[in-house]
């Protein structure tokens, strides 16, 4: 029996409807092939059993690609944490600071492929004869202040400070990566660059990067005074 159209039940009826019976279709099953709507993929319609198995299927591909970037984030991942176990691994074994910059800048070239490496600090050394070291060159104090107020790593292009000599001549990098160096307070700056514009940026995760900063503050407490 057809119903006249004013005594059909609104959609937002039958949607009820279906949700307090969800039993409905395994009662009414020729229905699912009885009913049909538009291809999701066009190019026609389908059944509503049809319509249901591609809509699974693409769920089913969405899933798909999102398990692949977790597991090449898990990968990437573990490379990386391997990479920096090594590093702090070096570090603990250096038996001197010039052996344990000379690491540093080599990991961080060879093992992070960043070209560009710089570190001063600003603490005294422990040993005289490691004053005439670079890394406790004398830096620009508007840079000492603002790696004092750098709560986190900057991750950026030229932050428009005092740089320039730290990388060698006639070098230009793209963008920086700035990490202070603590212990109780700021001691140091390690600083490292690409000539990439985008191999670091504003919106990167900085979780290694910080990390590799403390591993470095850490080590350096054995040759300054604190």
């Amino acid at each position: 029996m057809q119903l006249p159209d004013d005594e059909l039940p609104s959609a937002e009826q039958v949607a009820a409807f279906l949700r307090k019976n969800p039993q409905f279709f395994e009662h009414n099953t020729g229905l699912l092939t009885e009913i049909y709507l538009p291809s999701p993929h066009g190019g026609g319609t389908v059944s509503l059993a049809e319509r249901q198995q591609l809509a699974q299927r693409d769920k089913i591909r969405v899933m798909e690609v999102k398990l692949s970037e977790l597991l090449q984030f898990g990968r990437e991942n573990d490379q990386i944490s391997e990479k920096v176990h090594r590093l702090s691994l070096g570090l603990l074994a250096s038996p001197t600071l010039e052996i344990m910059v000379q690491l540093l800048m080599l990991d961080l070239r060879n093992g992070f492929s960043v070209p560009y490496v710089g570190l001063r600090l600003w603490a005294n050394p422990k040993d005289s004869s490691d004053a005439g070291n670079e890394v406790f060159k004398p830096i620009d104090a508007e840079l000492r202040n603002w790696v004092e107020n750098l709560a986190e790593p900057y991750c950026g292009h030229h932050p428009g400070l005092e740089l320039d000599d730290w990388f060698g001549e006639n070098v230009a990098p793209k963008s920086y990566a700035l990490i202070a160096l603590r212990s109780e307070n700021v001691s140091g700056l390690l600083a490292i660059a690409s000539d990439d514009p985008d191999r670091f940026h504003p919106d990167m995760g900085t979780k290694y990067l910080t990390r590799i900063g403390e591993l470095v503050s850490a080590a350096m407490l054995r040759y300054t005074e604190q």
